[in-house]
């Protein structure tokens, strides 16, 4: 008989994974379904699960709070929200009496919201050992003392992990952060009843900012919302050095480095604030912030410079945690994770170090808290199974609900929209895009992770000089965000400096480019020379292959411009139909449909 294992996460980036004796039937975050961008509460891909099985042997919950702090409950059985759409559904076993609160199929992993983010990326990475670096903005939840007698909330900012196969994940080192005001602390071993499940280990305690609270600080500063961190990444390179700009970290008690008080105000567990008054260079007013000028911060040198500088001080403090986590285990296998981990600048930086080190480094794509479930998911799995296989590195990311639509469904769909529809080939589609057409492509399973891959992917013509304008004017987005590319993986090495690495499959590092490429694919090439690359093999994505290696043949130029196909504040597309309705909301005409080789066009009036 199988066994089922579904895991979800409750916050942010809320999804559910779905195991079927260890293998993943899907990994989809709410947003995908409910199309509301970072959406929580799993409630639409709970329901999927009907699809593949109507039973579960466990739930496994994952979140930095208890369960048991869910906001609702359920009517007369009290019973939180997720048991008990689960009982609803049938997926776990009817209980007899009212109190269903501590059901036995239910698990509840919250009190360890880093260690899901390690598990996630070491079960994925391929390695039978490793050490894990964890950097997010505010883990689990935990009540403590703090000396001399005072209480406190604090939260997870940054751990090191050990990690081997079955379910061995141990915390060595673990840095808290709270809203004081209380003095920093070392406190040495730890005991695991009061911070981790696993023993003893070495935690930092302060009440300033983490690493990634600083991130999101600028992010806010910068005039988006502390999640949208991908945007002060992409405005970073518009700045400069600039001596106005105070050290944003600064060396306390020794060796420990802490972000500066002066300039930033941690609100735990939301974000945090610039004390921008501070300083005068920058300082802030009410009017910066009206509707009318909050879209104006982008272009002001503070605002720039100070991007600039959170982008070069922060990556060099998780560089410091990579190299600190190697020193502790003496293990060169290291991954990444933690909402961090999506800063693919930094983690090309990282590379610099590394390659001449040995030092073997996995990233996890589904760095955010939707890899949460899936690392839930695999402990889950590993602690009932004891499973020494190893998985192989970089476990396809397709891993959306495995839908497929006949020919007369394209067809429904497609008079919905008045929308054409032709057989054709990828050959034409190329000559399509290279007419300066972006092209939607659709096909399979969508995508885990922010990142388009080629199943969910907007394609442009590289080398037309006004690409990048161009398709952030179609998809919404602001001028200085900078867009991927897919490339053929036996060419990458010529086109970038892969500083050590054979392929890039999941679209995690911001690279440099080789000598004299950037004037050939000018839409691509960020303002400080590099680009966000995929690279594509046959193997991995046999369709989006051939359509670079088409394009390969009527340019010389073996990479495409890759976008994730959506509108700017909206999540990617899953469904057909949600394709062809942002076709049908967007300047966007062409949708190519691989499975069934039809293009279709949906012209706006």
């Amino acid at each position: 008989m199988s066994q089922w294992i579904a895991a979800i996460t409750r916050g942010h980036n809320g999804g559910t994974c779905l195991l079927k004796d260890g293998e993943i039937v899907f990994a989809i975050e709410e947003e995908r379904l409910s199309r509301q961008k970072y959406d929580g509460g799993p409630y639409a891909s709970m329901v999927k699960i009907l699809d593949y099985t109507d039973k579960l042997d466990f739930l496994i919950v994952a979140h930095t709070q208890p369960l048991n702090q869910t906001a609702g409950k359920v009517d007369f059985t009290g019973d939180d929200v997720y048991t008990g759409l689960a009982r609803k559904l049938g997926l776990i076993s009817q209980e007899h009496h009212i109190d269903i609160i501590n059901h036995p199929q239910v698990v509840d992993l919250s009190h360890i919201h880093h260690k899901l983010h390690a598990a996630c990326a070491f079960y994925r990475s391929g390695f039978e050992t490793a050490t894990a670096v964890i950097v997010d903005g505010a883990g689990t939840f935990i009540p403590a003392q703090i000396e001399p007698n005072e209480d406190a909330m604090l939260f997870e900012l940054e751990t090191i992990f050990t990690c081997e196969y079955p379910n061995n994940i141990q915390t060595v080192w673990k840095h808290l952060g709270g809203n004081g005001p209380f003095r920093a602390q070392h406190i040495f071993d730890m005991p695991s009843d009061k911070f981790d499940e696993d023993g003893t280990h070495e935690c930092v305690v302060d009440d300033g900012a983490g690493i990634v609270k600083v991130y999101e600080a600028v992010t806010n500063y910068c005039g988006f919302q502390a999640i949208e961190a991908g945007k002060t990444m992409g405005l970073s390179p518009y700045g400069k050095p600039n001596n106005k700009i105070p050290k944003l970290y600064i060396e306390d008690q020794g060796d420990w480095t802490v972000a500066n008080p002066h300039l930033f105000t941690p609100t735990y567990p939301n974000s945090a604030l610039v004390s921008s008054n501070f300083y005068k260079y920058l300082t802030t007013t009410p009017d910066d912030f009206t509707p009318e000028n909050l879209p104006k911060l982008v272009d002001k040198e503070n605002r720039r410079d100070l991007a600039y500088a959170v982008q070069a001080e922060s990556q060099e403090q998780v560089l410091k945690l990579i190299l600190d986590s190697v020193e502790r285990t003496g293990n060169k296998n290291v991954v990444v994770s933690g909402g961090y981990g999506l800063n693919c600048v930094a983690n090309y930086h990282y590379l610099d170090t590394l390659k001449d080190m040995d030092i073997n480094l996995y990233v996890e794509p589904v760095s955010s808290d939707a890899g949460t479930a899936i690392g839930a998911a695999y402990i889950a799995y590993h602690n009932l199974t004891h499973s020494q296989q190893v998985m192989p590195f970089g476990e396809s990311l397709y891993l959306g609900l495995p839908r497929t639509y006949t020919s007369e469904e394209v067809a429904a769909t497609a008079e919905k929209y008045n929308a054409t529809l032709e057989t054709t080939d990828i050959e034409s589609v190329v000559k399509i895009m290279r007419d300066k057409n972006i092209v939607a492509m659709f096909q399979g399973r969508s995508e885990s992770g922010p990142r388009a891959l080629g199943n969910r992917s907007l394609m442009y013509d590289p080398t037309d000089p006004n690409g990048k304008d161009h398709v952030n004017a179609v998809k919404r987005r602001e001028y200085f965000r900078p867009f991927a590319g897919s490339i053929l993986a036996e060419h990458a090495e010529e086109w970038f400096d892969m500083r050590g690495m054979k392929d890039s499959p999941h679209m995690m590092y911001a690279m440099n480019c080789q000598e004299g490429i950037a004037e050939k694919i000018p839409s691509i090439i960020h303002v400080d020379g590099t680009c966000r690359i995929q690279t594509v093999t046959r193997e991995q994505n046999p369709v989006y292959y051939d359509y670079i290696n088409e394009f390969y043949k009527q340019t010389g130029v073996p990479i495409i411009f890759n976008t994730s196909f959506n509108l700017g504040g909206e999540p990617l597309v899953e469904t057909l139909d949600d394709a062809f309705r942002t076709l049908a909301s967007s300047d966007i005409e062409y949708l190519y449909i691989a499975e069934h080789g039809i293009l279709a066009k949906v012209v706006n009036q």
